[in-house]
Parts: structure tokens; sequence; C-alpha cells
């Protein structure tokens, strides 16, 4: 049984796998995976991250060197509203998204509401994660997102508002859909809490969280900023308790079933 990587194999991911910004959290590659057959998932096509509202002009120029074909934005119309994105000098892509709300509040902030210490932000996170693959206004620009992928040339970058609930789930399933081990997917998963800026990004969440409700404490704040393995897996197991594997999430809710997995596996792993 392969275990998951530690923090020390994470941070040593971050060397190869992370775009080092100024104002834009945890942009980084979710390719390099290695799957069946000693095949791995490409490299320089797949990225994720959180919002670029805040970008700098040094970031525009770091992003557009990736010559992103497709911007799948899985933030709801408020959150894009409050928050629009900046784009590099140039920019030609297509910016995908759903024309409504995909989540009231991102699951950091709404997790925050009524939580009082760490504990209790752990279990509002748990909890939420709990239904986020069924969430009725998310299904849709996850469906966007793997049809893009699986028709469109070119690089791509997916992101919400801080890049690791709504993003991380996301690309944990077109991880499972490539093929990749679940220690690998809560491995890049988890590289959240090491990538890039980390006090910038909790700092920019944190007071965002406090403009909403008020005082918390730093440490609850830190907690919610993160990611945890069992968050992850509460995840999983929902979909399994509900769908019995996560093929058939892919299938049955996601419009992905074995003929796209296939299609995505072609033009993704190598």
């Amino acid at each position: 049984m392969r275990r998951i990587a530690d923090a020390a194999n994470c941070a040593a991911m971050t060397e190869t796998r992370v775009l080092q910004l100024e104002n834009v959290h945890n942009f980084r590659d979710y390719g390099g995976y290695s799957v069946a057959g000693g095949r791995r998932v490409r490299l320089g096509l797949l990225w994720r991250s959180g919002e670029h509202g805040g970008a700098s002009e040094a970031d525009l120029v770091e992003i557009g060197a990736l010559d992103l074909a497709t911007v799948i934005d899985l933030r709801g119309n408020g959150e894009r509203a409050a928050n629009p994105c900046r784009r590099p000098q140039g920019f030609t892509g297509e910016v995908l998204f759903h024309d409504g709300e995909t989540a009231g509040l991102a699951l950091h902030v709404e997790a925050a509401k009524g939580v009082i210490d760490e504990a209790g932000a752990r279990i509002a996170m748990q909890r939420l994660y709990q239904n986020i693959a069924f969430r009725p206004n998310l299904v849709p620009i996850l469906r966007r997102y793997f049809v893009a992928l699986g028709a469109r040339d070119g690089s791509s970058v997916v992101h919400c508002l801080a890049g690791k609930d709504r993003t991380g789930f996301a690309v944990a399933m077109l991880h499972h859909a490539l093929g990749v081990h679940r220690d690998d997917i809560m491995a890049d998963y988890l590289l959240t809490n090491v990538a890039g800026n980390i006090e910038r990004r909790i700092a920019a969440g944190g007071s965002a969280i406090q403009d909403k409700y008020g005082a918390i404490t730093e440490a609850t704040i830190r907690t919610l900023m993160g990611v945890e393995a069992e968050y992850l897996a509460a995840t999983f197991a929902a979909i399994e308790q509900r769908h019995t594997s996560i093929d058939a999430y892919l299938d049955e809710v996601l419009n992905v079933g074995e003929v796209q997995r296939e299609a995505l596996v072609e033009r993704f792993v190598a």
C-alpha cells in the first residue's frame, strides 16, 4: 500500500510545480503524476490557482508566458463581480464560468460562520466537503471543466477564490479520471498547505473572513485557510456511498463516462 506524501515531500514538489507569484496564490502545475504503465500526466498543460483579481504586473507577465488557452473560473457571479480577474496583455484565451452562483460563499468563508475555535472550523469544513460533489449550482461548471479539457487544445487554468476547495475537488476528479493513484491525488490536494507565499494567502483570506464575521482567532483562520486529508476523504466517502464508485459519479453526475475518460488520458497522459 502506498503512503500519502509527507510534508517534506510536498515541500520538495513545490520546486517544480509552483509558479511563485506576488498576489495570485496557489498557482501550480497539477501534471507530472505517474499513472499505470509507467506513464505520467503531461506537465505544462494543467494549472490551478486562486483568483487573479489582485495580480501584479509582474504576475501577469508570468501568467501570460503560459499562453493559457482556457480559464475555468469556478466562482459564481457574485464572487466574480466582487473580485474581477486581471488578464495578461494580449490575452486571447476563453474564460468559462457558470452564469449564476456556484457557492453562496467560498467554502472556507461559509465554514467560518458561527465557528469559535479550530475544532469547530474542522467540523464545519468536513461537513461542507461531504456535499461539495453534489452542489446543484457547482455541478454545471464542473461539467464544463471536463468538456473544455476534452475538447480544447492548449494549456488551461482552473481556479475558484482561494484555489483550494472547489478547485481542489475539480482537480481530484480529473486526476482520478486520468488514473492518478489516490495517494498522489491527496498529495496534490495537500500541496496547498506549502505552495507559494502561505502567509500572504492566509492573511488575504483571513481579512475577508473577519470583514464578514468579525473577530476570529488566528489559529481558527489558519485552519479555515488550509486543507486537511480528512476533508477530501469525506468527499470520496460521500461519493462512494451515493454512487458506489468515483467512476460511477463521474459518469452519472458529471457526464464523464469511460469514453470521455479514455479521451482525456489520450490527451493528457504520455
